[in-house]
């Protein structure tokens, strides 16, 4: 059994874990695993890292990075890289049905739920982490509440079998964003008996994320140079950090943190200003003006999100900071042209976020990378083509549309009693 406390690295002391999301100084409350160094184990998916992730059991699941040497891409930009594959690729082993590396946050989420007394779980999204957590429900049995924006409601399906009866699907319509789908979530998560899913507070959710740093390591056997990543809140990014320096400590990785190349789709990039001005603090009307706007015009708003991990201790700034960071801003038509060429030079078709990071690594190399330096990039989604092609799938349908977050509890309690 993997074991664990919790620890705040603001002040340093342990917390208590009673699915314990905060803490009084408000820094992301961290894992720390009696496992000093990693075992792999021979549990399904990526169970394998059980050692460093915070539950005592495990699911029947084979979702799993796929890290994989690059040849066609890496001679295209000139540098060694490696890809960490998240998604359905079966001549590579991915199977990753939901074709989102979200899917690496639910199975730990949902079991540290389970075994802290959890009835349901409520979290809000843009599309891929519900369709990852309403895939884990529909295989676990365990019940969950999920608000999401009407015009995302399609991207919510189950790949291979019928949805699961546990799953309530809320829409928030009116021209709503993900940021409204969170705020009407935080409200259903303080009804009694609710378990809030707890985004970037969760530490089942980040060390979920962060087995794609881990998988990267142990494929090449030492940690990356440079990791490339798209971002909307960030938790990736933090994920990726936290992974690395538990790879240091353990002492057969490497002793330097990966850099972090974090990228923002335009024009909606609040953390993207901020970093360039190097401010702790998003300034609402200075790094994102009329939001809603801005996230409409992006070309992947799965990658927006109004209110980010960003300042906070332990947060993205904190992360950047520490390992000498670079982010960057991703326009539409450099996205667009990076998904053509990764699919034309590797053979399988990837998800818009995966194609930001796609794009700033083509920035990167533009400009010159070292020579020698050994480059990961985080395909977070991909093979989604495909799957659709060979797996049938089945529409999660919405019990109820509400016209914002404001709506009467009331007309929620009807439906999730």
């Amino acid at each position: 059994m993997g074991s664990y406390t919790l620890v705040c690295p603001g002040s340093g002391k342990t917390v208590p874990d009673h699915y314990t999301l905060n803490c009084d100084c408000g820094s992301l409350i961290r894992a720390e695993y009696t496992a000093r160094q990693l075992t792999l184990r021979n549990l399904p998916g990526m169970w394998k890292f059980y050692d460093w992730l915070p539950a005592s059991g495990h699911t029947d699941t084979p979702g799993a990075t796929v890290t994989y040497k690059s040849e066609g891409l890496a001679k295209e930009l000139g540098i060694d890289l490696h890809v960490a594959f998240n998604g359905y690729w079966p001549e590579r082993g991915a199977d990753m049905k939901t074709c989102s590396f979200k899917e690496l946050e639910a199975p730990p989420t949902i079991m540290r739920a389970k075994e802290h007394g959890g009835k349901a779980m409520v979290l809000a999204s843009a599309g891929n982490t519900a369709r990852a957590f309403a895939y884990l429900s529909t295989i676990t049995g365990f019940p969950l509440i999920v608000v999401v924006p009407k015009q995302n409601v399609e991207r919510l399906w189950i790949p291979g079998r019928e949805p699961g009866e546990g799953i309530k699907l809320i829409s928030v319509g009116g021209g709503c964003d993900y940021t409204d789908a969170i705020n009407l979530s935080n409200r259903i998560a303080a009804l009694p008996g609710m378990m809030p899913e707890g985004g970037a507070k969760n530490v089942a959710r980040r060390d979920g994320m962060g087995t794609v740093m881990l998988d990267a390591a142990v494929t090449m056997k030492e940690m990356p140079d440079d990791y490339f990543q798209a971002i909307g809140s960030g938790t990736g990014g933090i994920a990726a950090w936290e992974a690395s320096m538990r790879l240091r400590d353990d002492g057969r990785f490497g002793a330097r943190l990966p850099r972090l190349h974090l990228a923002q789709n335009l024009p909606f990039v609040p953390m993207l200003n901020a970093w360039k001005e190097g401010r702790r603090n998003i300034i609402p009307e200075r790094d994102m003006p009329d939001a809603k706007k801005s996230i409409a015009e992006m070309y992947s708003d799965v990658l927006s999100n109004r209110t980010p991990p960003y300042g906070v201790g332990g947060g993205v700034f904190d992360a950047m900071k520490d390992t000498d960071g670079l982010m960057y801003g991703i326009t539409r038509e450099e996205a667009v042209a990076a998904k053509k060429l990764f699919e034309a030079r590797e053979g399988i078709d990837i998800l818009p976020p995966a194609a930001v990071a796609v794009a700033a690594l083509v920035q990167a190399s533009e400009k010159g990378i070292q020579k020698g330096r050994k480059v990961v990039l985080n395909i977070t989604g991909g093979g989604q083509e495909r799957l659709m092609r060979e797996v049938p799938v089945h529409q999660v349908e919405p019990v109820l549309e509400v016209p914002g977050p404001d709506v009467a509890m009331e007309e929620i309690l009807k439906v999730i009693a």
